[in-house]
């Protein structure tokens, strides 16, 4: 049976870290039971998906030489070979070594997709680690800039592990393409920007906090694709 949603109030900061508002999570995206089960399978389909097979030996087809008969079949008193490149000789092609003509993709429904990730978002919202700011506004990239917006954001919403974590504290999820602000957290080796649109299960469980700038749009772009599963 499922449970009740109640409406949760979150509050909204801003870059100096001071509550300037709240806003109500949709039951739509931040009210969506836990699955484990699918989480896990999207997220690993889509590790398989973006896996490199860079790992390829020869075989005694593509090893260069032995093209010779290394000497005459009979007469020798040795065992008869054709090519100094066979696998038993040294130099020779790899038998049954990996190839990178693998295929280690894994199709994943776009039911799936959408699924899992309004499961972690949920998941995020209900432990605590969903904070949300009105606007990162950058003039010019500056780290200097964005070192002092983190510490007011993580003082304001109570995360002491935004600063303290010194890997994968926060994905920063922008409402649009903002090169200044991008520019300016990329030095932090502990922090990622993206863009709301290109979020998904991996990177969200992959880092402690979620960060979103300018709510208010963000969730309706979320509500239309949590209506699209």
């Amino acid at each position: 049976m499922k449970k009740e949603y109640i409406p949760v109030e979150a509050p909204i900061f801003s870059m100096d870290g001071k509550k300037v508002g709240t806003i109500t999570l949709p039951e739509s995206i931040f009210g969506q039971p836990w699955r484990v089960d699918l989480v896990h399978q999207v997220t690993t389909a889509m590790q398989a998906n973006a896996r490199q097979n860079r790992a390829h030996t020869k075989d005694r087809s593509e090893v260069s030489g032995g093209g010779k008969k290394p000497w005459k079949q009979k007469g020798t008193g040795q065992a008869r070979h054709g090519s100094s490149r066979s696998p038993i000789w040294r130099h020779g092609g790899i038998t049954f070594g990996p190839r990178n003509v693998r295929n280690y993709s894994e199709k994943i429904n776009r039911k799936m997709r959408i699924g899992a990730l309004l499961s972690v978002l949920s998941k995020k919202a209900k432990d605590g680690e969903l904070i949300l700011v009105d606007k990162l506004s950058f003039a010019a990239p500056k780290t200097a800039v964005a070192k002092t917006a983190v510490a007011a954001i993580a003082k304001g919403a109570g995360a002491e592990k935004l600063i303290t974590k010194r890997k994968n504290a926060a994905l920063f999820a922008l409402s649009a393409y903002d090169a200044n602000a991008i520019k300016s957290f990329s030095n932090f080796g502990n922090l990622m920007t993206e863009e709301l649109r290109n979020i998904n299960p991996v990177d969200l469980l992959a880092y402690k906090y979620l960060v979103i700038e300018n709510p208010e749009v963000a969730f309706k772009a979320l509500v239309t694709r949590a209506k699209s599963k």
